[in-house]
């Protein structure tokens, strides 16, 4: 956030911060499961690395077409809030590092939260509770499953794609995300849980 901050300071932009924490209880539901069906489908079941993912993205990008990443969840998480921004691979390498410890010391449930409150959901919107407000003037505890699924749909980009009113881009990503959720079915955190 900082580093946005300073970035858009530099190029004579307006500084835009918004952000505020919420607990994982205040977040609603459908906002959890739209993150996960766009970003990381797998993210209850991986251990930080979702190998399958990464073999595809490498198989992709061998093609030359454009490059694809295979960031999960909680890989973005550790970078978010432990690392910086530009690429490099001593970078990925701290970012595996702190990946492993998260994984190993968090819940997963724990790893959604501190996601949902640390990523950029807007241009300087931090947090779920910041992008609702912004983009649909409410508490992120009473996000609707459409308008969860266009707040995920806008992370790809969040300094360029809007949640509302949506691009035809983000309303057709928005449709697919809401068949997603409809696919993976309830969120359950603990699959011992689970009979």
């Amino acid at each position: 956030m900082v580093i946005r901050s300073v970035q858009q300071s530099s190029d004579d932009k307006e500084i835009v911060w918004k952000h505020d924490w919420e607990s994982i209880d205040n977040i609603s539901s459908n906002l959890q499961l739209a993150v996960i069906c766009s970003e990381d489908q797998n993210f209850l079941n991986h251990n930080g690395f979702d190998m399958k993912a990464i073999e595809k993205a490498i198989a992709h990008n061998k093609e030359g077409r454009r490059v694809r990443g295979a960031s999960t969840i909680s890989q973005q998480t550790a970078k978010n809030v432990f690392l910086w921004p530009h690429r490099s691979w001593f970078r990925k390498g701290l970012e595996v590092y702190f990946t492993f410890m998260i994984e190993l010391f968090w819940s997963k449930e724990r790893i959604m939260e501190v996601y949902l409150n640390s990523i950029e959901m807007g241009n300087g919107i931090y947090g779920a509770e910041a992008a609702a407000q912004h983009w649909f003037k409410k508490p992120a505890s009473k996000l609707t499953r459409n308008e969860a699924a266009a707040i995920a749909a806008v992370l790809p980009n969040p300094r360029t794609y809007r949640a509302n009113p949506p691009t035809n881009y983000i309303a057709r990503r928005k449709v697919w995300i809401v068949r997603q959720m409809g696919f993976f079915g309830a969120l359950n955190y603990d699959p011992k849980d689970e009979k």
